[in-house]
């Protein structure tokens, strides 16, 4: 009987073995011992193996790093860092296959197919953090541009992704750094800046009519 499980293992394992998807779900079928039907009961198609198996690295990194007993006194910017640091640490048990889907992954604009329920996952996950260091003041609520602070998240981690495929350094090391410089740069550009106090005072002088009358000396 095919489960879930057994057909993404069988799928890793056969991209991995023979370099390219199988010709078809018969032969892929046929090879791991069950059938087309039982394979279309779980999913439509190779890439939706694949989108099912990177989704289930996230929501795996998101259950975890929710059971660490410090996570309730985390500030949002340290449970970004921690699902970063996570998910990457989770992926290297899989960095083959990650490798495979990423580089054969439809380049160009938009986020590919494959990453769409991984993409659903991390946005979800954004916006919650991210709503909650705006209500308690360590992230900036800027008028349209806060709801785009999720986007500027999924780039960031767009780009480690990226960086971590094509790492070749002692234990990925590179890539942690790249996570906390990232990560620190991102999350500084969400918190209160001058930019903001003195868009703040202006608000205010147009509100209170500083800019009514010519100041006198």
């Amino acid at each position: 009987m095919a489960s879930t499980e057994k057909i993404q293992n069988d799928y890793i394992d056969y991209v991995l073995t023979e370099g390219e998807q199988p010709k078809s779900v018969y032969i892929f079928a046929k090879k791991h011992e069950f059938s087309e039907e039982e394979f279309y009961q779980h999913f439509g198609s190779f890439e939706g193996v694949e989108q099912s198996i990177w989704t289930d690295l996230a929501l795996k990194t998101i259950a975890e790093i929710k059971t660490q007993e410090v996570w309730p006194q985390y500030t949002s910017r340290e449970k970004a860092l921690s699902f970063f640091y996570s998910f990457f640490e989770l992926l290297k048990g899989k960095r083959s296959f990650a490798v495979f889907s990423s580089k054969r992954a439809a380049k160009g604009m938009g986020t590919p197919k494959i990453y769409a329920g991984l993409k659903e996952e991390f946005e979800n996950f954004s916006v919650q953090i991210l709503q909650d260091g705006i209500e308690t003041g360590e992230l900036a609520d800027r008028k349209f541009l806060a709801n785009r602070y999720k986007d500027a998240l999924w780039i960031q981690f767009g780009f480690v992704l990226n960086f971590w495929v094509n790492d070749e350094s002692k234990g990925f090391e590179k890539t942690d750094e790249a996570i906390e410089k990232g990560v620190n740069v991102t999350f500084d550009l969400f918190q209160r800046s001058p930019v903001d106090n003195l868009l703040d005072y202006g608000k205010f002088l147009v509100k209170n009519g500083g800019f009514g009358e010519k100041m006198k000396f």
